[in-house]
This record gives structure tokens, C-alpha cells and sequence, in this order.
């Protein structure tokens, strides 16, 4: 997959991208965890997702927020995260003018960054959310989630306990227009140490349903 360097709200940024032949295929871009406590793009989950989405035909980014490996800047506390990821966003649309939809996936607080990218941009159809941490960051904003998506989380997980992200799916489960599709899985713990084959099983699972019409209500196409 090629490496890439594009501009960046701080300067460059990192990442790896694969183009699919299709030029109407649809956008998925991957976030990775907090880049305080060790989270890269290359984090197996965000390779895992990103490989994911790949081998659906997905033109697919992964990329590293400011001040991580050779991308430029420093840790903004998610503020300027937000708009690596818009940056991020906005260069793959560059390249592929003909692409009408989008995806975003996040683990951990790439999750959180990808749920605010979700109510900024309207083409952002579905959303996989793996592990938030609804305990640590606010997620007052999305009020109401404007798409479709699935949240996924261990019930063994101390970092962000299954008790704050049910609070968090209930509440979403209260808005009309958008079906939320939650898993849980037994005994993962926040960093899926023996479960990810599950994890990505899963998600690819709610992927394929996704894009055989399934898991969401029909509604107008939002736009830009």
C-alpha cells in the first residue's frame, strides 16, 4: 500500500492509503487510538479495519494525527485531531471526485474523533466505533448521530466500562432515523488482547450487511 504525505492543519501527515479501482467506490478512513499512550496507524486493529475495508473495494486511508511518526505538529488534545481527520477526509475526496459515500472507523479515542467527524460531514453514511470511551470524553455532541453505525466493546473492558458505553448506546437508541447496532464481546478487555480476530470478524460482519442494505433505517441521502 503506498505511503503518503499530504497537508496536513499542522504540517504534513502520514499515512497509508490504497486507491480502489473503482472511481465511484466509496471513502473509509481509519483512526487510530490515543497518540499520548502508544496508538500509530499501525496499530494491528486500525491495520485490521483498514484491511478490512480494503478487500470491500473501499478507497482506504489510515493516517497518524499530529506528532506521531514523520507527521508534523503536536498533540492537541483532540482539537486539532478533529481536523487532521477532516484534512484527512478532504484529500481523499480530491482524488476521487466521483466518490459519493463515506466511512469512518475508529478505535478507542480514533472513535471519538471519528464520531465529531461524523456530525461535520453529511457524506459520512455508516460508522464503526470499536471500543469509546464515553467515561473520558464527551459525547454530548451527538445530538442526533446523523448516521448509522456499530459500536463494539468488551465486557471485560476497565478502560472504558461496559456500564458508560451502554449509557451511551441508550441514548442513541432514543434518536429516530439512524439504527445503532451494538456488540458486545465476552471477556475483551480495551486492547482485545486474545479477541481481535473476533473484533474484525464482527465488524466485517456489520460491514457486509451494511452494504447489502441491512442494520439502517432508509432515509434521504444527506448532503454535502
Amino acid at each position: 500500500m503506498p505511503e503518503v504525505i499530504f497537508a496536513g492543519p499542522a504540517g504534513r501527515l502520514e499515512g497509508r492509503y490504497q486507491p480502489s479501482k473503482e472511481k465511484s467506490a466509496p471513502i473509509a478512513i481509519v483512526l487510530h487510538p490515543h497518540p499520548q499512550f502508544g496508538g500509530t496507524m499501525n496499530n494491528k486493529i486500525v491495520y485490521d479495519l483498514f484491511y478490512m475495508f480494503q478487500k470491500r473495494d473501499f478507497t482506504t486511508l489510515r493516517f497518524n494525527f499530529r506528532g506521531i511518526g514523520r507527521s508534523q505538529g503536536e498533540f492537541d488534545h483532540g482539537t486539532g485531531e478533529l481536523s487532521d481527520a477532516a484534512a484527512a477526509l478532504d484529500w481523499v475526496q480530491s482524488l476521487h471526485p466521483d466518490s459519493k459515500s463515506c466511512w469512518v472507523a475508529g478505535y478507542s479515542f480514533g472513535s471519538w474523533i471519528g464520531m465529531q467527524l461524523l456530525m461535520r460531514r453529511p457524506e459520512i453514511e455508516g460508522f464503526i466505533s470499536v471500543a469509546p470511551q464515553p467515561n473520558t470524553y464527551d459525547f454530548s455532541f451527538l445530538a442526533p448521530c446523523p448516521s448509522s453505525g456499530l459500536i463494539i466493546h468488551g465486557d471485560a473492558d476497565k478502560v472504558a466500562p461496559p456500564k458508560d458505553v451502554q449509557t451511551l448506546v441508550d441514548k442513541l437508541h432514543t434518536q429516530k432515523g439512524i439504527t445503532i447496532t451494538q456488540k458486545t464481546l465476552p471477556g475483551a478487555n480495551h486492547f482485545f488482547a486474545n479477541d481481535s480476530e473476533l473484533l474484525i470478524q464482527e465488524c466485517a460482519d456489520y460491514l457486509d450487511r451494511r452494504l447489502a442494505g441491512e442494520l439502517a433505517d432508509p432515509r434521504p441521502k444527506r448532503l454535502r
